[in-house]
């Protein structure tokens, strides 16, 4: 046996896992495969993630980051980071989206994932020098997966010329500005639903579990809130929905509050249009599934765009791409 295969093979051997029974995990948009291990009683998570596409290095250092703040991300096991590989903790199957798909009530959920961002935003410090590498998440960074949008084409929106895309860039330059008026912690980029496991377990903010945070970055805090309470993959009851963004803002009083919502609104606009592009990218490519969420975020931006700092894209909208 040669390849990659081989690759995997000697890895299990050399860390005690060989004999384990394996089972394929589903995956999501990116590179990354899993299969759970298990054996003697015992079970973790067989990690593959190929560089230079995925990023384990990224993992690493952000789920270490993220116990030295108490918080629950996967402990790693074992690693090969030449050829990608991790063995790491298996948090089990109760993600918040199937515990919430078979009838468990959302507000306990979504407030104890509001309460770890509380607890992350109070405590991670933005100037540790462990953070040096991680990518800021400024103004032109977010301007940029923006106008992704302008080069994928998702229907019925047709090409988007340069003259077009120039006046989209522009149009967002002064909401961002504004979303940037809130203070910037750890922003982990992909807080939702499909990426929290409850772990019932563990005491306090532990029990929430955290995965896919290769991304993570230095970012406003407003982002993963938006990324939890308005969700790409799911409807988030509005009830739920409102008392989890309360529960942040009492938590925060000293945030202004036109501040802090003109922040969620352009941020929430921002997300919605750069998951547009990458969904539609993926049903493109094959993989329908992503299409059924497409209504979902249209429905979602046109609600972002009624917010007056986002007057400007609201008119690049009407005239270039009315949303349908």
């Amino acid at each position: 046996m040669t390849g990659p295969q081989a690759a995997v093979e000697s890895f299990l051997a050399a860390h005690g896992w060989s004999a384990a029974a394996r089972r394929p995990l589903a995956g999501d948009a990116s590179g990354r495969r899993y299969q759970r291990l298990l054996a003697a009683g015992e079970r973790a998570l067989l990690m593959e993630a190929p560089p230079p596409g995925e990023k384990p290095a990224e993992f690493i250092a952000v789920a270490g980051l993220l116990a030295k703040l108490g918080l629950s991300a996967p402990r790693v096991l074992a690693v090969d980071a030449e050829r990608g590989l991790l063995l790491i903790e298996d948090f089990g199957d109760d993600t918040y989206s199937l515990l919430l798909d078979q009838g468990s009530a959302p507000a306990p959920l979504y407030h104890l994932a509001v309460d770890t961002l509380v607890h992350l935003h109070r405590h991670f410090d933005a100037g540790d020098p462990t953070t040096a590498a991680l990518p800021r998440y400024d103004g032109a960074l977010l301007i940029e997966q923006a106008a992704l949008f302008c080069d994928s084409h998702p229907a019925p929106i047709g090409k988007i010329g340069a003259d077009a895309k120039a006046a989209f860039v522009a149009a967002w330059r002064t909401p961002v500005d504004r979303a940037l008026a809130v203070p910037r912690s750890l922003l982990l980029r992909d807080f939702h639903a499909g990426n929290l496991f409850h772990l019932p377990e563990r005491p306090g903010i532990a029990a929430c579990g955290l995965i896919d945070f290769q991304d993570a970055g230095i970012g406003p805090v407003t982002y993963d809130l938006i990324s939890l309470l308005q969700d790409a993959r799911r409807e988030v009851p509005a009830e739920a929905a409102a008392s989890a963004m309360a529960r942040y803002q009492a938590a925060h009083p000293e945030l202004p509050p036109d501040d802090f919502e003109a922040s969620c609104a352009v941020l929430a606009a921002q997300r919605h249009v750069r998951v547009i592009a990458v969904f539609a990218r993926l049903a493109a490519a094959g993989k329908p599934g992503y299409s059924v969420h497409l209504p979902r975020l249209w429905r979602l931006l046109a609600r972002a765009l009624e917010h007056p700092a986002l007057a400007d894209v609201r008119a690049w909208f009407a005239r270039h791409a009315p949303i349908p």
